[in-house]
C-alpha cells in the first residue's frame, strides 16, 4: 500500500529556497542599488558664528559681529535622470543681521552659486552638465556611503583645492555617533580685487588690484558611517586683502575663528542619516541574515518531510 505525500514539505521547500536565494540578493543587488546620492534632495543647512567682517557702508573692518551662513541644496532631477549622475545646485550666502531676513540673497553680505554633479554610488567628481565650479577629491556636501576610518580628499571650494581631511575617531552627535575628519587650509592667493589704493597702504594710487587671500584655520566634519551624511560641519574661514607682492594682510574681509551648524540642522541631519542608515541596514544585514536562517531552517524541515514520507517498499507473498 502507498502512502500519499502532503505538499506541506514540499511548500516549505519552496520557501526556504527562495529566502535563501533572497539573502545574496538583498547584499549584493539590493542594497549597492539603494545606497545612492539623491537626485531629489532639497535641504538648508544653516551655520553661525561671531568674527569680524569689512562692512563697505563703513569702509572698515567691524570686530565681534555674528555671522550667519545658509546652504541651500536642490536636487535638478530633470539633468540627473539624463546624466545618470546627481545634479544638485548649491546657493550660499553669508549674512550679518543687518542683512538677515533677506528677501533676496544677494542682498546679503557674500553670495555664492555653484552646481556639483557626483557619480551617485561612488560620490566621485562627474564633469558635465554644466558643473561650476571644476572640483576634485571623495567628499564635499558630503561623504561617500561606507565611509572608512583613514585621510580623505575634501574639495574646498573657496581654496579651489582638494584638503586632507584627517580620521580623528568617533564623536556622537545630539547622542548619535559619527566618524570625526579634520583639516586646515594655510594661507593662499586666491584672486584679486580692484579697491582703493589707500584701503591697502598704497596712497600714491587711486586704485589698485590687491590681492585676496583666504585660509581656513579648522575644518571639522562628523559625518555618518553608513551614508556619508554630514551630522556637524565647523569651520573657521579667514579672508584678506593684501597690497600686491605683500606678505602681511592690510584687510580683513571675513574672520569667523568658529563656524558651525546650529543645532536645529545638526539634529535635521542625524535625524535623516539615522533614517536612511536604519533603511540600508535593513536590506544589507538584518533582512538578509533573517531571510537566509530562516530559509535554512524551512528548506531542512521541507527536506526531512520529504525524506520521511517516502513511500515504502511493498512485500509480495
Amino acid at each position: 500500500m502507498r502512502r500519499s505525500v502532503t505538499p506541506l514539505p514540499l511548500v516549505l521547500l519552496g520557501i526556504g529556497v527562495f529566502l535563501l536565494v533572497l539573502a545574496p540578493m538583498l547584499v549584493w543587488y539590493v542594497k549597492p542599488r539603494a545606497a545612492v546620492n539623491p537626485i531629489d534632495i532639497d535641504v538648508t543647512a544653516v551655520y553661525k558664528g561671531s568674527g569680524s567682517y569689512f562692512d563697505t557702508g563703513e569702509a572698515k573692518t567691524l570686530e565681534n559681529q555674528p555671522i550667519t551662513v545658509t546652504q541651500r541644496v536642490r536636487g535638478d532631477v530633470a539633468a540627473s535622470e539624463r546624466a545618470d549622475a546627481a545634479v544638485w545646485d548649491v546657493v550660499t550666502t553669508v549674512d550679518t543681521d543687518a542683512s538677515l531676513p533677506a528677501a533676496d540673497p544677494h542682498d546679503a553680505l557674500d553670495f555664492a552659486t555653484a552646481r556639483w554633479v557626483t557619480d551617485r554610488r561612488t560620490n566621485e567628481p562627474v564633469h558635465c552638465c554644466d558643473e561650476q565650479p571644476y572640483h576634485e577629491g571623495e567628499a564635499y556636501l558630503k561623504f561617500p556611503f561606507d565611509v572608512e576610518e583613514r585621510t580623505y580628499r575634501w574639495w574646498d571650494s573657496t581654496g579651489d583645492t582638494t584638503v586632507m581631511l584627517r580620521y580623528q575617531g568617533p564623536e556622537k552627535v545630539r547622542g548619535y555617533e559619527g566618524l570625526a575628519f579634520t583639516g586646515e587650509v594655510a594661507p593662499m592667493k586666491v584672486g584679486t580685487r580692484q579697491v582703493p589704493g589707500a584701503l591697502v597702504g598704497k596712497t600714491e594710487s587711486p586704485q589698485i588690484l590687491a590681492e585676496e587671500w583666504y585660509s581656513n584655520q579648522g575644518i571639522k566634519l562628523v559625518v555618518d558611517q553608513a551614508t556619508g551624511r554630514t551630522l556637524y560641519a565647523e569651520l573657521g574661514p579667514r579672508r584678506t586683502l593684501r597690497a600686491p607682492g605683500s606678505d602681511e594682510d592690510a584687510v580683513t574681509l571675513l574672520d569667523v575663528e568658529k563656524l558651525a551648524f546650529t543645532a536645529d540642522t545638526q539634529q535635521f541631519a542625524v535625524d535623516r542619516a539615522e533614517a536612511d542608515a536604519g533603511q540600508l541596514r535593513a536590506v544589507g544585514v538584518t533582512v538578509p541574515i533573517g531571510a537566509g536562517s530562516a530559509g535554512a531552517i524551512l528548506a531542512a524541515a521541507g527536506v526531512l518531510g520529504l525524506v520521511r514520507r517516502r513511500p515504502a517498499a511493498t512485500d509480495v507473498g
